[in-house]
């Protein structure tokens, strides 16, 4: 669906350029959700656990507390009174997505926090400062770790995984390429193991932080984006609205009781890539379907050349003002405020 609003937002871009100092009333943060195992008849060993140490035994039984969610929060001075805002980042990543670009600029979470809004950023379950369980004592399945290769190609900063080179000036990208392509090598240096069988329990912690919150918005991100879909369809009072940057898929959801107002925000050269033109379809199809949610495509309203990680992208700010200006006008009806 096609909102005309885009276009005014368009027309006033890059005219935003507050740079002055963050105030907060508050910071810090807290470790939510989780459970507590544990491991019996396991063989105990030595090892020196530090250099210059003396050997430490270790006996791996008892108690374990596993898929907990690190969450770090920042309350504006003067906040914009929509509510929190949660900020879910995406496979093999951590929070650090949201945070300062990879070429050193402001990251989303600034963006948000100087509009007014008390931002949550989150290390889901088994990532980053969230931690990990045993393996395979505890946790099934060995991790996935993605390739610098394979970011390259499945980003969608170059074409092909061949298109990445260790030397900067040989790697080839989109002609119309957003990404930072200088500091890709600083992104690459962000991407975490992550694990496959882990999604309840990403689910779950996100529900316990919606607990304490009450209720909130959500930003999130490829593989956040079915998540979080599930999440708003099984818990609407609790999630307010929710941005999705590029699921990386739909979940199997009753979408004719879905009503979480939802924006779902695809980038650029998706027709170049056969697994993105699959997603593609998947969600015009649940947007057409589902009333509530929105799909806005970047290229069709003069943003080209975003990648997967567009909140990163050299335009991000631009990306960011879209996203808030459809925040206020869908959070007015809570708030009772005029966007």
């Amino acid at each position: 669906m096609q909102d005309c609003s885009w276009h005014d937002e368009q027309f006033n871009m890059n005219k935003e350029t507050d740079y002055s100092a963050i105030r907060l009333r508050d910071m810090g943060s807290f470790h939510i959700g989780g459970r507590t195992v544990q491991l019996r008849d396991q063989p105990e060993y030595e090892r020196v656990m530090s250099a210059g140490g003396e050997p430490v035994r270790l006996n791996l039984n008892g108690s374990y507390a596993i898929e907990q969610m690190y969450v770090q929060y920042f309350l504006a001075e003067r906040p914009n009174g929509k509510g929190p805002l949660v900020f879910w980042h995406g496979g093999g990543m951590t929070g650090a997505a949201w945070e300062t670009t990879p070429d050193g600029r402001e990251g989303w979470v600034n963006y948000f926090i100087r509009h007014g809004w008390d931002v949550y950023l989150c290390d889901a379950v088994e990532r980053g400062r969230s931690g990990f369980a045993p393996w395979p004592q505890i946790w099934p399945d060995k991790p996935v770790i993605q390739t610098v290769d394979d970011i390259y190609s499945r980003f969608r900063i170059g074409k092909h995984a061949q298109g990445y080179d260790r030397d900067p000036a040989q790697r080839t990208a989109y002609l119309n390429s957003r990404f930072p392509l200088a500091a890709f090598d600083q992104f690459a240096k962000q991407m975490v193991p992550r694990w496959t069988h882990t999604n309840d329990a990403i689910v779950n912690a996100f529900k316990a932080l919606l607990d304490r919150l009450g209720s909130a918005s959500i930003v999130c991100h490829s593989q956040a984006g079915p998540l979080a879909l599930q999440l708003a369809a099984g818990h609407p009072e609790q999630i307010r609205t929710l941005v999705a940057i590029e699921p990386a898929g739909i979940p199997d959801i009753n979408t004719n009781e879905y009503r979480t107002p939802t924006l779902i925000v695809l980038g650029d050269n998706i027709d170049t890539d056969s697994r993105w033109q699959r997603l593609r379809e998947k969600i015009l199809t649940f947007s057409s379907v589902v009333p509530e949610a929105h799909v806005l495509s970047l290229p069709e309203v003069g943003l080209r050349g975003n990648s997967h990680v567009m909140m990163m992208d050299t335009n991000n700010r631009d990306i960011a003002q879209l996203v808030n200006g459809w925040l206020a006008r869908r959070l007015a009806s809570f708030t009772g405020q005029a966007s």
